[in-house]
């Protein structure tokens, strides 16, 4: 006798969506794989730099009392430092000294960080790249200090100069020796981010300028400079970013005179104890630090019309 019970054959599986299944469920947990292994780079972020940020701009409105810091929220201290021209003097000071720092390193690393990316062998871009790293083995102080010698009225340099018969140069606690301090700080670093951007560059685009009748300079500025646009506009950044907020050049090269933002910080702490005050200073150099931030990398990954 027949059963009258139909048979419901399981639904078939084909490979395609079987995958689709397979992969589906690998999406569900890729997020999550991949958020725990970001969970330490978070922590680290908000710990070291968002909490610390968000109590920068909160002492920002506190004020001072008896010489001791009060928890309030006044818009004293932003009133007292933005009506003030010595702080919008330190800032346009601190603002272009740090601008033509980006400007002359980046100009100055170009040529060497091309040169060693397209003249050398392999085996000499390696020797060269530790020779890079080697200045970053010693205090960046340390560094600035050992300028003093060489710069002072009678230091090594002016004394090489009394040997032809030239008069000796002021050239300590001035600009130009604050941007000494600076090409110490930011040339090898500039020359290794220009120099990893260079290496990487299609070489078969600048055969191809070749081919069509390019000349060597044409080359350069047409294909191998848009080519690095990224490294180049992220090393001048770098640049800019530590000039700007430097404190050790201004003050022992340049001797404080005039002040930047990070010189006014330390005077502005000193007379008394206005910490929030300098929190104004600090919360203003962060802010003007990110706009740069964001302006240049959105100009560094711009797409080519």
């Amino acid at each position: 006798m027949m059963s009258n019970k139909l048979k419901v054959s399981p639904p078939v599986v084909t490979d395609g969506s079987a995958a689709q299944l397979r992969g589906g469920r690998r999406g569900l947990r890729l997020p999550w794989y991949g958020f725990s292994f970001s969970m330490p780079i978070l922590i680290w972020q908000l710990v070291f730099f968002v909490f610390p940020l968000a109590f920068l701009v909160a002492i920002s409105f506190w004020v001072v009392r008896n010489f001791r810091m009060v928890p309030a929220f006044e818009w004293l201290n932003w009133n007292y430092m933005l009506s003030r021209g010595f702080f919008w003097d330190a800032y346009a000071h601190t603002l272009a000294m740090a601008a033509g720092a980006a400007v002359l390193i980046s100009v100055v690393a170009l040529p060497c960080a091309y040169t060693i990316a397209f003249k050398f062998r392999e085996s000499v871009k390696q020797l060269i790249v530790l020779l890079l790293i080697t200045p970053f083995f010693t205090s960046y102080l340390v560094r600035t200090y050992s300028w003093q010698v060489f710069l002072s009225d009678n230091g090594i340099l002016n004394a090489a100069l009394g040997q032809f018969g030239l008069e000796p140069l002021a050239m300590l606690n001035t600009a130009f020796a604050t941007y000494v301090g600076y090409f110490t700080l930011c040339l090898p670093l500039v020359v290794l981010l220009q120099l990893f951007s260079l290496m990487y560059i299609d070489r078969s685009l600048i055969e191809a300028a070749h081919n069509l009748g390019c000349g060597r300079m044409r080359t350069v500025f047409l294909v191998v400079v848009p080519s690095a646009r990224i490294g180049i506009v992220v090393a001048a950044l770098f640049c800019f970013i530590l000039t700007f907020g430097d404190f050790v050049s201004p003050l022992y090269l340049g001797g404080g005179q005039p002040p930047t933002l990070s010189t006014l910080i330390t005077d502005t702490t000193k007379s008394g104890q206005q910490w929030p005050r300098a929190a104004v200073i600090a919360t203003m150099m962060i802010v003007t630090l990110l706009i740069t931030a964001f302006a240049a990398v959105r100009f560094a990954y711009r797409r080519r019309a």
